[in-house]
């Protein structure tokens, strides 16, 4: 490089397409806890954060494993699981109010991410996200897979949501 280049590097994070800082100070400066909700094909994972000067401090955590221990025996990757885990977070965590953060994946309309949240918003949290977002009714049940498979997975997930709500 030359001695007076103008050429700054970027944070790492940023080189690694890992962090989009000006996404996350728009987030930090909403001065509410964040819920992180991250997707796989087996699982949903999410976790309401809160900024602190040394490090975010993740408050309450949920993943859709903890569903089978609810008696969810069906996929954990699915919508249906998306959503009840979204509901165990909503009820298990004390806040009232929290924005959602997506990091740098692309927003989907009537994804698994979506559904999470209105499991969350379901349960008591306020997260802010346009009714157009949120999957249809019909598939948050469940009912296009027992159309696809032909599973009768609809009355599992009532049942697993009644645990829910008995648990907290």
């Amino acid at each position: 490089m030359a001695d007076n280049s103008n050429f700054k590097v970027p944070h790492k994070r940023r080189r690694n397409q890992q962090t989009d800082y000006k996404q996350r100070l728009k987030l930090l400066k909403a001065d509410s806890p964040r819920v992180v909700v991250r997707t796989s094909n087996k699982h949903v994972k999410a976790h309401l954060s809160k900024y602190e000067r040394e490090g975010d401090q993740n408050q309450d955590f949920t993943s859709t494993e903890e569903l089978e221990e609810l008696g969810w025996d069906h996929n954990t990757g699915n919508l249906p699981s998306a959503y009840l885990a979204g509901y165990l977070l909503g009820m298990k965590t004390s806040e009232d109010k929290a924005v959602l953060d997506i990091g740098l994946r692309e927003s989907k309309m009537g994804g698994r991410v979506y559904a999470a949240v209105k499991g969350m918003n379901d349960a008591g949290l306020n997260v802010p996200a346009g009714e157009k977002a949120y999957p249809e009714e019909t598939r948050v049940r469940g009912e296009h897979i027992k159309e696809m498979k032909d599973v009768e997975i609809t009355e599992d997930f009532e049942k697993v949501k009644e645990n829910i709500e008995g648990e907290y």
